[in-house]
């Protein structure tokens, strides 16, 4: 299945070497593949489950792509190999990271993918950059939006900061 539809919103970080330089190649590269419609504020976060390792920044962008999501899941991973991503660990250091949080309205578990992401609803370093740029953006199961999602997170928010914008002179998007 391929999509053409601006509801495809990707989660992008990065906490090692020069991370906003990271985040701005990550979207470079995206760019190439994918319209990109909107990037939200960049905001540093403290690591999520492995606590000992450098603060994060993340951000959040909506792209528009005809793409399925499987192949959307080999160029983000080809992104990330690009600019030295080694290590498949979960909740490892890592130059860049890119998760697929939402494609249209696509309900997907498979063995590689899963959309929504599993983890959105327990990520504030995810959900407080998507609520910039998609604060109605409903959610399966249940179609709460990402904001009623966050606001049931409370004191988690708290826990992400922002901490200013990526460059996007050389990147082809809109910004909100």
């Amino acid at each position: 299945m391929t999509g053409s539809l601006e509801a495809i919103y990707l989660s992008l970080g990065s906490n090692l070497g020069d991370r906003m330089k990271n985040l701005r190649e990550a979207l470079k590269f995206l760019s190439e593949e994918a319209d990109i419609v909107a990037i939200s504020s960049v905001y540093e976060t403290e690591p999520f489950g492995v606590v000992n390792q450098p603060a994060f920044l993340n951000l959040a962008c909506q792209i528009k792509s005809s793409l399925s999501p499987e192949e959307l899941l080999r160029l983000a991973q080809g992104i990330e190999r690009k600019l030295g991503r080694t290590t498949n660990s979960h909740n490892a250091p890592r130059t860049i990271d890119i998760d697929i949080i939402a494609y249209n309205e696509i309900v997907l578990n498979s063995p590689e993918l899963t959309i929504p992401h599993p983890g959105l609803k327990e990520r504030a370093f995810v959900l407080v950059p998507l609520v910039e740029i998609a604060s109605d953006l409903r959610v399966p199961p249940g179609d709460k939006t990402v904001a009623g999602i966050l606001e049931e997170l409370g004191e988690e928010t708290g826990k992400v900061r922002k901490v200013g914008v990526i460059d996007v002179s050389n990147i082809n998007c809109r910004r909100v």
